[in-house]
């Protein structure tokens, strides 16, 4: 799976997680930059994530990501 289809996938996952359909993900994206993103959020943002992407996030990854372009290399690491 291409970087450009996960960014996408992933983009449309937070779309819909936090109801705004211009949110533009980058690699730097981190919660700071999400209105909306709280803890609770976060619970529901990974879900998602790993529903769409069919992966599962080890707690230790969930909390060692800095920001959005960690999410995507951890996908595109287990897509291969």
């Amino acid at each position: 799976m291409s970087r450009e289809e996960i960014i996408e996938r992933v983009t449309n996952v937070f779309r819909d997680v936090f109801n705004d359909d211009t949110l533009i993900l980058t690699d730097e994206t981190t919660a700071a930059d999400v209105p909306g993103w709280d803890s609770l959020r976060h619970i529901t943002l990974m879900e998602e994530v790993e529903d769409e992407m069919d992966i599962h996030f080890s707690m230790l990854e969930i909390n060692q990501m800095k920001n959005v372009g960690e999410m995507f290399d951890i996908i595109q690491a287990r897509a291969k």
